[in-house]
């Protein structure tokens, strides 16, 4: 009785393992793939599929993100990301909304996912890095005269969880309409008297 093992292909080497160099690069392809996947599928798609699209192990994803609420805040933590390099030079509170919007339209299954652990003290620092952001384009746009001095930052802050949950719970189709009517209430609200 002879075993035959599985013939190699000659020409292809090997995948180098590359181990702890390609911690970074497996976790950005995890975050994208996660995006990509909630945004098909909904948030209880299996965590499995997310290693898949990702092209890594699931003990790989689990060494990143041990359970769904880390994953989310790291898909917010990017989000953050942007919107502090988009503003904190020349950003306004309305340009502030206007990422939200776009960053909210394409992550609703996410704001699902953290609206359920809202009070998981993993998301804290990234409340406070957002409330420090608020901060500095609220008192800029105040002493620019572009939004009254009567809008405190927990105004903002109201603005944007209500505008995230608002867009999370709307069907895709009515996305833009709903997001448009929303802003155009902050809008009339925060400006000056």
């Amino acid at each position: 009785m002879s075993t035959s093992r599985p013939r190699s292909d000659p020409d292809r080497a090997p995948a180098p393992n590359r181990g702890p160099a390609a911690a970074a690069g497996n976790r950005r392809a995890l975050i994208a793939a996660a995006r990509e996947i909630y945004a098909e599928h909904g948030p209880m798609v299996p965590f499995s599929a997310i290693a898949k699209r990702a092209g890594v192990g699931q003990g790989t994803l689990y060494r990143h993100f041990p359970d769904r609420v880390a994953l989310v805040l790291a898909v917010f933590d990017e989000n953050v990301d942007a919107l502090e390099e988009a503003l904190r030079e020349g950003g306004t509170i309305m340009a502030l909304l206007d990422r939200v919007i776009d960053q909210a339209s394409v992550s609703t299954a996410f704001i699902r996912l953290l609206s359920e652990h809202q009070h998981d003290p993993r998301a804290r620092e990234l409340a406070l890095r957002l409330d420090r952001l608020v901060d500095l384009l609220r008192e800029r746009d105040q002493a620019a005269g572009r939004i009254g001095s009567h809008v405190q930052t927990i105004d903002v802050q109201l603005a944007i969880s209500m505008l995230a949950h608002e867009l999370a719970s709307t069907a895709a189709s009515d996305r833009a309409t709903v997001a448009a009517r929303a802003r155009r209430l902050f809008e009339l609200s925060f400006r000056p008297a």
